[in-house]
């Protein structure tokens, strides 16, 4: 049985959506693909406290990985798609194409780019860290201005050339 709730960001409400102690979804306000309401079960804060934390410390720039349990709901290719975004480390980016031959299918950009395109869970499955082959910033479910300020929170602080302290 599922059951979800709200969890406060700097980017907008977050609803968290758990089926037998596992996160299945993770969705911004006018998330694009969001699935409906009604299937999102009742609306709890019980059993939410990890989550919730965890988000908290990653948007407070303290966390870095998410040790979480998460079950998302998929084709095989996507839940590997998925699988090896939550390999790509913090502060770095891969491309389409980048992580289509790391599956093993180099011809397999484009449906790399709508596997991250469906991904539930967001932010925790960094689908955000996912650029163009170029560099440039090619859709987010939760919106390019939401894409932008995680890949800007993740960004290493410039060294302090010629400071003594």
């Amino acid at each position: 049985m599922r059951k979800h709730t709200l969890i406060t960001s700097p980017l907008g409400p977050l609803t968290a959506v758990a089926e037998a102690d596992a996160l299945v979804g993770l969705y911004f306000e006018g998330h694009k693909r969001r699935p409906p309401q009604e299937t999102f079960g009742e609306r709890t804060d019980e059993g939410f406290e990890e989550v919730r934390e965890q988000i908290a410390e990653y948007f407070a720039g303290t966390r870095r990985e998410f040790a979480l349990p998460l079950a998302p709901v998929g084709e095989p290719f996507q839940r590997r798609v998925w699988d090896l975004l939550r390999t790509i480390p913090y502060g770095e980016t891969r491309s389409y194409g980048e992580l289509a031959r790391m599956l093993g299918e180099p011809g397999a950009a484009q449906a790399v780019g709508a596997a991250n395109a469906r991904n539930p869970v967001s932010v925790i499955v960094p689908c955000h860290r996912v650029v163009a082959g170029d560099g440039a910033l090619r859709g987010y479910a939760g919106g390019l201005h939401r894409k932008r300020y995680l890949l800007d929170l993740e960004e290493p602080a410039a060294p302090s050339v010629g400071r003594l302290f």
